[in-house]
């Protein structure tokens, strides 16, 4: 893992749509073994390049998402290596046992995305907004959840998805992300990446919610409170080794994510805590609702996710820390 911090957080011009084509695109070059499918998503999801480059492996099999997944095991016991995509609500919760089942339980090798993740579905209202598909895919053994913060993660990660054999969920943003790595950067499934070092408390965040955290540390510095903010994009396996190594060096965890506390990152943290270092912590994130109708920017405030509800929520971490000293 070789890892450049950009300084200038600015919202990226490209999509991230755009690179998850153009990256699969390249891969495809290389390897006659990667097919597309989607359930009637190829121009909402930009890949329609894809598909001229390579008319016999994309397969738009229509509003039938659990299909689309029988269809991507079956392409896997070929020797394919399928990438299935849909808007996350319909990846995970439609075709929960179709994932089950004939991908994970067959022990098949196949690559699920799932678009628009927790508020970013925005005006595609509730009925499109997954607060809860990382947690449903968390209960299926084996399976690989990963969420690309930027454009650099997300082409890394593609790019570290040919060989290894197994399941994975790809939660992805559509559109334009908030900057956070350099070109050149690369990451290791698995593992945390530490953004800012902070000895007061440690803030674990992903998805969108890494720019939110950022921006928490920054003001909580003007305060005199020392905040470490570190990327968690791989859900599961999660990286034990980080959380307990800044448990014991901080003594206070805030976790901040675009999902569900319920069986999510908070959840997926609370449990490494309470078995090893169990310490004061506190969850950023949709706390049991479904979602609403949007902007993001409106929905981040709705559901308490923006950087200040972050700043309240290490406020009172801290207290409940000082109290036990």
């Amino acid at each position: 893992m070789s890892v450049i911090i950009t300084k200038n957080k600015v919202r990226e011009e490209v999509e991230m749509r755009n690179v998850y084509c153009s990256t699969l695109i390249e891969l495809a070059e290389k390897d006659d073994r990667i097919v597309v499918l989607d359930a009637d998503l190829m121009k909402s999801m930009g890949m329609i390049p894809f598909k001229e480059a390579f008319p016999d492996r994309a397969f738009d099999v229509g509003v039938q998402e659990a299909n689309m997944i029988g269809v991507a095991a079956g392409l896997s016991a070929t020797g394919k290596i399928p990438f299935a995509h849909s808007f996350a609500s319909f990846a995970t919760r439609r075709c929960f046992d179709q994932i089950f089942l004939s991908c994970g339980y067959a022990k098949l090798n196949v690559r699920i995305t799932g678009s628009d993740p927790g508020v970013t579905a925005a005006f595609n209202g509730g009925t499109h907004m997954p607060f809860e598909d990382m947690g449903i895919l968390r209960n299926i053994p084996d399976v690989t959840i990963l969420e690309p913060v930027d454009t650099v993660m997300l082409k890394n990660l593609l790019e570290q998805l040919v060989e290894p054999y197994g399941v994975f969920y790809i939660r992805l943003l559509r559109r334009n992300p908030i900057r956070i790595y350099e070109e050149g950067s690369t990451f290791e499934i698995g593992k945390g990446v530490q953004l800012k070092d902070g000895k007061d408390v440690t803030i674990f965040a992903t998805g969108i919610m890494v720019a939110e955290a950022l921006k928490a540390a920054e003001s909580l510095a003007q305060e005199g409170i020392s905040a470490r903010v570190v990327n968690i994009f791989t859900l599961k396996p999660i990286d034990k080794e980080m959380i307990i190594k800044c448990a014991e060096e901080t003594g206070a965890i805030v976790t901040a994510e675009n999902h569900s506390i319920i069986n999510g990152l908070g959840s997926a943290v609370a449990e490494v805590l309470v078995e090893s270092v169990p310490v004061p912590m506190e969850r950023i994130g949709v706390r049991d609702l479904f979602g609403e109708v949007g902007s993001v920017d409106y929905l981040i405030e709705r559901f308490e996710m923006t950087s200040s509800d972050i700043v309240a929520k290490v406020k009172k971490v801290l207290e409940r820390k000082n109290r036990r000293c």
